[in-house]
């Protein structure tokens, strides 16, 4: 039996993800947790075979979340289940040392496949991830990309923005106050040495993180 401890902000995923996990009879989910936070302190008091975890969380995101765990347990095995398909996504989850990245989108026999694979300390990719280890390594040959100087907290607003969030529904969505996610959009626009959102969108574009829509940028 795999015992799974299953990591989402939200009750009705976290409800929905037990019930397909659980349909395979050699998993078994044994824990559930609401943020970052709560799944360490899960994690060290139950020692899961394999933590799913979300990225976008509350008080703790999950990439955060799972490099305490790591420092924690080396030897701790993570999918991130994400909603998120962009590939830096991907490789910013390989590079923390989690095993698998899939997103909520993925087959429940994908989900199953990639829950018995890590747990067996094996990586994980689904089929749109194939080119992802190739993109990791022409990262690094190639040097610290602009996005690898931001923090997961950082990519997240980012992200957000380059999608026309403005910064009060960024702030709901990951429960932050507006105030820090104005910190936060500084910090980026300083990184990227951009000067606002509209660059921010031109920026997202041309690193292939978002579709180009008719009449935009």
């Amino acid at each position: 039996m795999i015992r799974v401890l299953l990591v989402d902000d939200h009750s009705l995923v976290r409800a929905g993800l037990k019930r397909v996990i659980e349909e395979a009879p050699d998993l078994r989910v044994v824990a559930e947790a609401c943020n970052g936070q709560e799944s360490i302190d899960m994690f060290i008091q139950l020692q899961p075979d394999l933590v799913v975890m979300d990225i976008s969380m509350p008080e703790m995101d999950g990439m955060e979340a799972a490099k305490q765990i790591l420092a924690e347990s080396p030897d701790a095995h993570i999918l991130i289940l994400t909603r998120y398909r962009e590939e830096h996504y991907a490789v910013r989850t390989l590079k923390v040392g989690c095993l698998g990245y899939l997103t909520k989108g993925c087959s429940t026999k994908e989900l199953h496949d990639a829950i018995r694979s890590i747990a067996r300390g094996r990586r994980f990719l689904s089929e749109e991830g194939k080119d992802i280890v190739n993109l990791q390594l022409l990262s690094n040959r190639s040097g610290v990309a602009p996005l690898e100087t931001l923090s997961e907290r950082e990519f997240e607003v980012f992200s957000l923005l380059a999608r026309g969030r403005q910064l009060k529904e960024v702030a709901a969505m990951l429960g932050l106050s507006t105030k820090t996610v104005e910190t936060y959009r500084s910090r980026v626009l300083q990184k990227l040495s951009l000067r606002n959102d509209v660059e921010i969108c031109h920026f997202a574009f041309e690193y292939g993180l978002i579709e180009k829509k008719a009449g935009q940028l």
